[in-house]
Order: C-alpha cells, then structure tokens, then sequence
C-alpha cells in the first residue's frame, strides 16, 4: 500500500506541474487516500470523484476542470498500478504483458515496431532512465541497443559491471512519432510530450517497484524533466552530477550518452564519468586509481 501511495504521490506531483488542477479517483483509492489524507496536516486538493468505465483497484483519471476541458485536450491520465502478488518475475511478467497489451501504447507504435519495456537485472542495484525508444529498440523492443546503447554499455563496463548486472529503461514505451518520408520510414525523433509522459510513467513506477534498485540515474534533460517535473530547470547543466531524489530513491542526473556520441571529448566523457563515479561510490562499487582517472588526460 504504502508504494502504491508513493507512486500516486510522485504522480500527482508531476501533473500538478503540468497544470492539472482536478483529479477523479476510483472509489477504492479514494477510501485509501482518504485514510492517508488523515494522517497528515497537509492540506488536500480540492477532488471530483467519478468511476471510470472498467476502472481496476487503484485506478486514477486526472481530469481539468469542466472550464478548463472547453479551453484545451483532455489532461493526461495517471494510474497506479497494482500488480499480482508473486516473486519479481512473475510481477513483471505481468507488467510486461500489461505494457504490451495497452491500447494506448500500442496505438502509438507503427506497424511492424514493438512496445518497449525495460530491461535486465530483477535485483539490479542501480537501474537508468532514458527517454524513450529510438529506430533500433522500437525494432527490437528493447531500449539502448542502438549507437547510444553500445556506448552505455561500455560506461557500465568501465564501472567494473556489465549491462546484465543493472536494470536499464525509459520513461516512454514507444517512440514518438514523427512524420515518415516517401519510404514510409520515420527520421529522427523528438521528445515525448508530457501528456505522453504521464501515460506511460506508471509503467515506469511498477518497474521501479518490482525491481526495488537503490540507485537511479536519469539519463538526458528529457528524461530529467519527466522525473523532476516539467519546468525544474532550464539547462541540463544546472542539476547534472547533482543527487535528486524521485520515488523514494536517490537519483543521479548525467548527461545521455548520445551526448559523447555529439561531443567526443574527454572533457565531455569525464563530465559523465565523474556522476557515474558518484553512482559507483553509493552503490558501494569498488573504485580503482585508474577509474578514477579516466578522460583526465586531453
């Protein structure tokens, strides 16, 4: 229960950012929160309360104001997902199965392409965050396996582990679109929108939950943002190296590997290795003279 309240929190806390100002709650998780709200001097934000066709237990809509629903989109929904009892793989398996069959998810990805869920270690201590899929792990349906992948293994393999040992996933489960050219295909991408974001966030949230790392690492300004709140800061380099907190857990912004791939520098690889460092130092990684001094030289 007491993830379920944290998630829902973590969630509100970002569609408050965004501007949602009413929430509807399934019947269930309005008792849950009321019985929360209870135990706390904080004041509660003013709800409506509604059933939403088929709601499951602990189901959220996050809705605006009738006023506001007349002025613009709908507001993006949230939900918290309550997933069966059972060891971690067996929850995840659910999730996964649960991911992949989303309507909404699985509206958004083109034919031929897959729904991408995290993957790796059940039991990884540190688990990164990136945005969302690009070309090659939309084809795969697995994220970082691209050029941007390939280089984030060798990071954690110059962190004395390998990609097996960690948990690595995205805030999105499917890419955002763009236009395709005459061949059909999409060039390029760009960054989810928030409302893509908070769809897909809960999916994130369970996997945080089932896999309970101790350590985060947000992988680029967009991924920042979606953990942070939209708004938190303007330059990545205003939060990155820093220790942030989200679920719970202490989380460490760097830059996206992608980010070395456009500047090759050992300036700009030393940027990222010096928070990886910080990863490496609370997880309890052992360091070497020679790690330590990895792109000091020009």
């Amino acid at each position: 229960m007491r993830t379920a309240l944290t998630a829902l929190a973590e969630e509100l806390r970002r569609l408050k950012t965004a501007g949602v100002q009413t929430v509807a709650v399934a019947d269930e998780s309005l008792a849950t929160l009321r019985a929360a709200v209870a135990r706390t001097s904080r004041a509660a934000t003013s709800v409506q309360v509604r059933r939403p066709a088929g709601a499951l237990k602990q189901a959220v809509v996050i809705e605006p104001e009738p006023a506001a629903a007349a002025a613009g989109p709908a507001a993006p929904v949230a939900r918290v997902i309550d997933l069966p009892p059972g060891d971690k793989r067996t929850r995840w398996e659910a999730l996964r199965a649960l991911v992949t069959g989303d309507p909404t998810c699985r509206s958004n990805v083109r034919a031929g392409k897959k729904v991408v869920l995290g993957v790796g270690s059940l039991d990884a201590r540190i688990m990164f965050i990136g945005e969302a899929p690009g070309a090659d792990e939309e084809v795969q349906g697995e994220p970082f396996v691209g050029p941007a992948g390939r280089l984030l293994n060798r990071m954690i393999t110059a962190m004395g582990i390998q990609r097996a040992d960690v948990y690595i996933g995205n805030i999105m489960n499917w890419r955002p679109q763009l236009p395709v050219g005459p061949d059909g295909v999409q060039y390029g991408n760009r960054p989810p929108t928030q409302t893509e974001m908070a769809h897909c966030m809960p999916h994130l949230l369970a996997q945080i939950d089932v896999v309970q790392p101790a350590i985060l690492v947000a992988l680029g300004a967009t991924a920042a943002q979606g953990l942070l709140g939209s708004g938190t800061f303007k330059a990545l380099g205003e939060v990155r190296g820093q220790w942030r907190e989200f679920a719970g857990r202490p989380l460490m912004i760097t830059y996206h590997p992608s980010y070395i791939l456009r500047n090759s520098t050992n300036r700009s690889k030393r940027l990222i290795w010096e928070d990886l460092l910080k990863v490496m130092e609370k997880a309890g990684l052992p360091i070497s003279a020679k790690q330590q001094a990895y792109f000091t030289g020009k």
